[in-house]
Formats: structure tokens, sequence, C-alpha cells
């Protein structure tokens, strides 16, 4: 009669080779998309103070580290304009003007980098209204939904006429999606993809975000993103976008929203991308200035915690770097 055999898990941790070998969870360059902000008015790129290592580019430099990151691997770059304060107003009438700072930075984009990348836009009116909200006020101030989807069906189309192979419809309006899919076949863009953000929480961790983008906004937008208490709310939203059209869905910020990731992961065969919020990425860059990470390890985890929880496609300000790290 022979023993018993020694169950021991740690024999598949034993080296580095081991450990590669076994993995259950896989971060490529390909699966990163990198947000980049540019911004009108700059002669050079402006540092983001609360987000150190990002910046408000000019046209110029975001050409040129577009082209530095997709040479890295990244999978596609997501852009979002920062149109000067003069030039924000109640519709934000800049979003779909041809001569709009985000339609001008995809035009160049575009023409630069064809097809060789993704390119994704932020389609939101709170870089450009005077009031930084996501979508056009009524008489009582709060966001009108219906008059709201008719700015982003307009705003839609002007940024793919730029460019844009993927927009990001990012203000959790009613019926977004479809208001944008049906404006975008009646122009005729129906290979247009659309990356829902599906479930966008009201989130603390947005703060830097509002620098990098001059926000103007006074007050919150709980009336229309996602309360961080519910969970299952997100799958209502996730039926509802892809009954409309959606090609892809979001979860947003990401880090402190796993489980809500997980479960539209679990819900859908369509590609899930997640969104590394700016709070994200800044508590690690302060904690890594202090000494009290290793940061090239702590990027990684969270990324890796990202993928394993069921994101396809990964949001991150790090896409470039890590894309280096990776390949």
């Amino acid at each position: 009669m022979t023993d018993k055999p020694t169950i021991r898990p740690r024999r598949l941790r034993s080296s580095a080779a081991m450990r590669r070998l076994v993995a259950e969870t896989e971060v490529a360059p390909r699966q990163l998309v990198l947000p980049m902000f540019v911004a009108d008015g700059l002669a050079e790129p402006k540092p983001i103070a609360s987000m150190p290592g990002v910046v408000q580019h000019t046209i110029d430099s975001l050409r040129a580290a577009a082209e530095e990151a997709v040479a890295a691997g990244v999978g596609g770059l997501m852009l979002f304009g920062v149109p000067r304060a003069a030039d924000k107003d109640a519709v934000g009438s800049g979003a779909d003007r041809v001569d709009g700072i985000l339609n001008r930075a995809l035009e160049a984009v575009r023409a630069d980098l064809g097809d060789a990348t993704v390119l994704m836009a932020d389609t939101c009116l709170d870089e450009f209204t005077d009031h930084g909200h996501c979508g056009v006020l009524d008489d009582d101030s709060r966001v009108d939904n219906d008059a709201t989807l008719e700015r982003y069906a307009a705003m839609a189309v002007a940024q793919a006429r730029a460019g844009a192979h993927v927009l990001g419809p990012s203000g959790m309006m009613d019926g977004q999606i479809a208001a944008i899919r049906g404006a975008l076949d009646n122009a005729g863009f129906t290979d247009t993809a659309l990356l829902a953000y599906t479930a966008k929480y009201a989130s603390a961790f947005y703060g830097p975000f509002r620098d990098a983008v001059d926000s103007s906004l006074d007050g919150d937008r709980r009336t229309y993103q996602q309360d961080s208490a519910n969970r299952t709310e997100a799958l209502r939203e996730l039926e509802l976008d892809l009954a409309e059209g959606a090609d892809m869905v979001m979860v947003k910020p990401a880090m402190g929203y796993l489980d809500v990731l997980s479960d539209v992961a679990d819900h859908t065969t369509v590609p899930v991308a997640a969104y590394q919020v700016s709070g994200e990425y800044s508590m690690i860059s302060a904690a890594a200035e202090r000494g009290w990470i290793d940061r090239r390890a702590a990027v990684l985890e969270s990324i890796t915690s990202i993928r394993r929880a069921g994101a396809t496609i990964v949001l991150t300000y790090w896409a470039a770097e890590a894309a280096g790290w990776l390949r």
C-alpha cells in the first residue's frame, strides 16, 4: 500500500519559466489602448500636474506620440479634445465643428497612420460645454436627455468624417447608442464601430481627468452616471446597449469595479473594454514616486487584474510604456 501523494501547488510556481508556462492570464500590447489629450492654443505640450508623465498635446506632438505608441505595439488610441475656454458654449458647438480641436486631431492622426491602428474618439460634450456637463441643459439646469442625443448624433458624424474608426459615447444618456448608430448609418458610416460606455460610474477617481481636460464642471454627474453602490444595474445597461447596436462595451472605472467587469464579461460575447482611469493612474504613480511600491510591477499587476476580471481591451495611460515592457 502506497502513501498518499503529497499535493504541492507550489511545484507550479517554482521558476519564472514554470510560472510563465502555466499563467492563466496574458497581457499583450495589442490589448492596450492609449488615451491621449490634445488641446487647442498650445505652443508646446503641457504637463498635467495631477497625472505625472501625461500631457495635453499640441496636434504636432500628438502625431509624434501616436506614431511612437503604435510602433510600440498598442492596439489603439483614444483621443480627447480640449478646446480653448472661449470656444466653449452651452451646447458644445465645438464638438461637431470641422475646425474643432478634436476633429482636427482625428483627421491628422488618421492621415498619418491610416488603418495601422484603431483610432477612437471620445463622443461626449463635457469638454466642449461651458457648464461642464455631458449634455445640453434644460431650463432647470438638468441634462436634457433627448436634446443631448441630437448633439451626440451630430458629433458622431463629424468624428467619423474626420477619420475615427471607433466612437466611444461616454455620456450615459438613455438611447445614445441607437441615436448615434442611426445617424452614422444615415450618413453612410456603416463601418464606424461603437464602443458603448455601458457601465460608467459616478466616481471619485475621475479627479485628475478633469484637470486633463480643463473641465468647467461645477457639481457632479450623479443624475446620469451610475451609482457606485449598484452592480446588477450594469447588466440592464448592457442589455440595452447591445439591443441598440453596440459593437463593444466598456466598464469605467476599472480597478474599483472588477466585479462589474466580470459580470459584464460573463453576459456578452462582444469585446469588453475597461478603462483604468486617471485616479487609478495617479495613485500608483504617486506611491511609486515616494518609493512605497515598485512602479513597473504595480502597473503590470494592475493591468493583469483588469484582464483577469474579463476585459479583452484595457484603456490605460501606461499603454505605450507597458507595451514596451511586454514585447
